[in-house]
């Protein structure tokens, strides 16, 4: 059975940004497992063990990476289950809405050898206060690259635009989205995240739910004004939606996924293309204002040079940040006791396929 992989957490112009309490609906879930614990003690092992158990038993789990390392896991939901497990510490921290009854904490932190790290204090002291100053310096670049993209945007999103993309938005809801009652529910999810290890989206996600891919060719950021209206138009008409947010500005919508409909509208960027062969490409850059472009063209090519620097000068910062944590878990590492890890695992997956009988 397959799977599929989002991100929760963006790295964005404004700083941290999270999805974690969208995680799953606490009121419709049997089980979230809220995983306490700092680094190397098998958080993300935790997870990896019981997303591969109940994808063998034959559930589609979703894979939540962490934005600042796409390698590692930040969460894990079996929807089919009602269940999610979850890195419940900074900075996408987790409180329990109803504790005991639905969320259950996990405390990892209990596996680690406390006397031997206490050794090692001041060197994880060192590294803790080295990665943070990396994380603040990779928010100030991305910050600024943020700041001249929507300096971009206030120059292109001209009236007459929006009056154009409605029109086109128009013409696709009535050749894709038919009416299937109202009402239809909205999921967050990023698909897309800034990284140590550069632009990341996980297009795999997009080939396993949706057939036909809608590729938005956009160099300016203008596809949200395009999704907006299909995303409306498509809970209006009954359609559960998976709405993904851009990471650099989670105000904005970057891609859109109707599952049920096998329909999926992506952005594609110069340097983030979508990798497939598109069912249709909308050439979004050509629906901008010629005049406001050729106006503004020295202003707008600054922007673009210098906020491609400042994003590229954020990833190599959030790249060398890891260089530091991963520094930090091999400190960590040795002083776990993973047969402890695996069997809070084995634990936690008795638990949760015990659910299966109930359905």
């Amino acid at each position: 059975m397959a799977h599929t992989t989002y991100f929760l957490g963006a790295n964005s112009k404004d700083g941290f940004y999270s999805l974690m309490d969208r995680l799953i609906d606490p009121d419709k879930a049997r089980a979230i497992y809220i995983l306490k614990g700092g680094p190397g003690c098998g958080k993300s092992s935790v997870m990896k063990k019981v997303g591969q158990v109940a994808q063998e038993a034959g559930y589609r789990p979703q894979y939540i990476y962490c934005s600042g390392d796409p390698h590692s896991l930040d969460g894990l939901v079996i929807e089919e289950l009602g269940v999610a497990l979850c890195d419940g510490t900074a900075p996408h921290v987790v409180e329990p809405k109803y504790p005991g009854a639905v969320e259950r904490y996990v405390n990892l932190g209990a596996c680690y050898d406390t006397a031997a790290l206490a050794k090692e204090k001041d060197r994880v002291m060192e590294l803790m206060a080295g990665y943070q100053g990396a994380y603040r310096r990779a928010y100030r670049c991305l910050k600024g690259a943020g700041q001249l993209i929507e300096d971009n945007l206030e120059l292109l999103e001209t009236e007459e635009l929006k009056e154009r993309i409605k029109k086109r938005a128009r013409g696709i809801v009535a050749r894709e989205i038919p009416r299937h009652g109202t009402g239809g529910t909205v999921t967050e999810r990023f698909l897309s995240a800034v990284t140590c290890k550069g632009q990341v989206c996980f297009f795999d996600t997009v080939d396993e739910l949706c057939k036909r891919v809608y590729e938005l060719a956009d160099s300016y950021g203008l596809g949200h004004l395009l999704l907006e209206e299909l995303l409306g138009a498509a809970v209006e008409r009954g359609h559960d939606a998976i709405a993904c947010p851009d990471p650099m500005a989670p105000n904005r919508l970057q891609h859109l996924l109707l599952p049920d409909l096998g329909v999926a509208f992506v952005t594609g960027s110069p340097e983030v293309p979508y990798p497939g062969k598109p069912y249709r490409r909308l050439r979004l850059d050509a629906m901008a204002d010629q005049a406001e472009l050729r106006r503004h063209k020295a202003r707008i090519r600054f922007s673009r040079k210098v906020s491609r620097a400042l994003l590229d000068e954020g990833m190599e910062t959030l790249a060398a940040e890891k260089l530091l944590h991963d520094e930090l878990e091999q400190i960590y590492n040795p002083h776990v006791d993973f047969d402890k890890v695996y069997a809070t695992a084995d634990g936690i997956i008795e638990e949760i396929m015990s659910f299966a009988g109930e359905e």
